[in-house]
């Protein structure tokens, strides 16, 4: 069964990598690349749900579309609210598999490009200094440069001051950028 989806799949443009239990996948390195993982609810070696568990205790996220000849109603429930992308009956319709998989690849790199910036956003904001953090938090409650001023004790012009230089260690080119970025980036 395993190496006829991974067949399939392939046929489909997608590169695949196949493994016989959860231990071989979970030993196997992360690519930084859109991924999704086709999981059988019956594993040797233990369950779908636990290889799910485990990936989520890593902090590994990935969608998983799960599969399974033994499906009930609950089991698609259980699944489903521990964080499955989709849940397959066998026998699967390709066209079925196929739908999951794109979109759940799909997903995934927007999760990716999500992500990447999320750091990048970290990384930007350690090289503000404590005031330019008191600043930029003030900023993104709405307050005005006046309000902040008097918030911290210091002139306005030490707020605009401030206020560039956040905005250029952001790397945002204009206020409403910087705005959209806290907004985004809490």
């Amino acid at each position: 069964m395993r190496e006829a989806l991974a067949g399939l799949i392939e046929a489909s443009g997608l590169r695949v990598a196949c493994f016989s239990s959860a231990q071989e996948f979970l030993l196997r390195p992360m690519d930084e690349a859109p991924a999704c993982l086709v999981l059988d609810v019956r594993l040797p070696g233990g369950g779908g749900f636990d290889l799910q568990r485990e990936l989520a205790a890593a902090g590994r996220e990935m969608p998983i579309i799960f599969i399974t000849a033994h499906a009930d109603m609950s089991m698609a429930v259980r699944a489903m609210k521990a964080g499955a992308f989709e849940f397959l009956p066998k026998p699967i319709r390709a066209e079925d598999l196929l739908t999951a998989v794109w979109q759940a690849l799909e997903g995934d790199r927007r999760a990716l490009v999500q992500r990447a910036e999320l750091v990048r956003m970290r990384e930007r904001r350690g090289r503000l200094t404590a005031r330019e953090c008191q600043v930029m938090e003030s900023i993104g409650h709405g307050r005005l440069n006046k309000q902040i001023a008097a918030e911290l004790g210091i002139s306005e012009n030490t707020v605009k001051a401030h206020r560039r230089h956040i905005m250029s260690k952001m790397g945002a080119r204009s206020f409403a950028e910087l705005v959209l970025m806290l907004e985004r980036f809490p």
